[in-house]
């Protein structure tokens, strides 16, 4: 790790006083014979180090100066654009969020490299490059940021993007290519144990809830599936059993937690969703962006693949996820029935890992039949995203969100005098 003296003189470093059409003029000199580089860079006031590289071929003439980008300028404008993306949906990143995206860029280039070269330096270097276009904020502007989202403002801002998406994309009457996908999780239910031996209780049952597991779906606004994602915590149960008696065509993952991360939705982005979605062009994709996180891959296949990311507003999803409006709902009454959840709390009931797909299954056929198409219609309608209507939400329906995130540091932003098209703003 470089030392905080050298970060310093990084940090206070000033701008070079020579410009490259008086090196291109001095180095034609020095080619010419008419002047030794001595004389030439006294004559045209540049580093004679830096000519004498030019004039011997050490250093290409027109290159950059100082030390060589570990990602390319490509590469570099496409995270730039990244940030602001998400900046501008809600999402902005924070420092270390940025310098992960680019090390996974300097590791996809370098795959012999077991571990990225991108620290503070790098920090320090992109940051004076990008100066005119990202802004650094403060983390607890971030924060306070987020706390407003649950503000009609961000309701209404949020919608009208969605009606420039559409208007721009002719999106308004083709509800079979507007896809909402959210995540809801589902307890395997309760069982009794025995606590060791207490002097004053003795051994009693206790009930406990045993592991969770949550399932990723996916709909249109016209009510057509794209098959769920089960997703399983620590470990698959054993056998095939599982997937065999799952929904038909269900995608399978695991996680620590239990719920989507960023691998599983590029997992299933790319694997699932493009497999299993319309061939119509283009998309239209709303989720939850703060549960599943998209990196750089998805964001460039979405680009190459003409599907349009659109992330809901942090802690909105409440009021503006469709499926949460009414088909989870369904599925957790039915859920519920089929397990045989009553209302006591010493009620005897326990769903294992081999049998929660095949109890899953029996729950999500509710989504083909009538009575599901029309409830995921109806969510669509109640959020106001198809038929788009600005007044299906209004401050009645606006509950304080209880899920506020601290920020882990500075966060990027757009400049305030960045100002994009429709199609800049969509086009990843």
């Amino acid at each position: 790790m470089p030392s905080r003296n050298h970060l310093d003189k990084v940090g206070r470093k000033v701008k070079k006083k020579w410009t490259e059409d008086a090196m291109e003029r001095a180095l034609f000199k020095v080619k010419a014979g008419r002047c030794t580089v001595r004389q030439a860079a006294e004559e045209f006031g540049v580093p004679k180090s830096s000519l004498g590289d030019r004039a011997s071929g050490r250093v290409t003439p027109g290159s950059r100066s100082g030390p060589a980008q570990l990602i390319t300028s490509a590469d570099e404008e496409l995270l730039v654009e990244f940030s602001l993306y998400i900046s501008k949906h809600g999402f902005p990143l924070t420092k270390q969020q940025l310098v992960s995206f680019a090390s996974s860029i300097y590791q996809r280039q370098h795959r012999r490299v077991a571990f990225s070269k991108l620290g503070q330096t790098w920090w320090l270097n992109f940051k004076k490059r990008q100066e005119n276009n990202i802004t650094i904020q403060p983390a607890d502007n971030a924060v306070r940021g987020r706390t407003t989202c649950v503000r009609q403002e961000a309701v209404d801002q949020f919608l009208h993007l969605l009606s420039t998406v559409m208007d721009a994309r002719e999106l308004r009457d083709k509800p079979h290519q507007i896809f909402n996908c959210n995540e809801t999780g589902f307890q395997l239910g309760k069982k009794r144990v025995t606590l060791p031996k207490s002097p004053s209780l003795g051994n009693k049952p206790t009930l406990v809830f045993r592991n969770h597991i949550s399932a990723l779906a996916c709909f249109s606004a016209a009510g057509k599936e794209i098959p769920p994602f089960i997703i399983y915590s620590k470990a698959y149960p054993g056998g095939v059993c599982y997937k065999t008696q799952g929904p038909p065509n269900a995608l399978y993952g695991l996680s620590d937690s239990g719920y989507i991360n960023s691998e599983l939705f590029k997992k299933w982005f790319l694997k699932h969703f493009l497999k299993h979605a319309p061939k119509e062009r283009p998309l239209l994709l709303i989720f939850d962006g703060h549960k599943s996180p998209i990196n750089l891959e998805v964001v460039e296949t979405a680009r190459k693949k003409n599907i349009v990311l659109l992330c809901l507003p942090p802690h909105c999803a409440h009021i503006l996820q469709p499926l949460d409006a009414g088909l989870f709902v369904l599925l957790k009454q039915r859920f519920a029935a089929l397990v045989g959840d009553g209302c006591a709390t010493d009620t005897l009931f326990a769903v294992s890992k081999k049998e929660f797909s095949g109890m899953f299954n029996g729950t999500y056929q509710v989504a083909k039949e009538e009575e599901g198409v029309s409830i995921v219609k109806e969510g669509y309608r109640k959020c106001g995203i198809y038929p788009l209507n600005h007044f299906a939400i209004n401050e009645g329906h606006l509950m304080p969100s209880h899920s506020m995130c601290p920020a882990a540091g500075p966060s990027l932003s757009t400049s305030a005098e960045e100002v994009h098209n429709v199609g800049d703003v969509t086009a990843v």
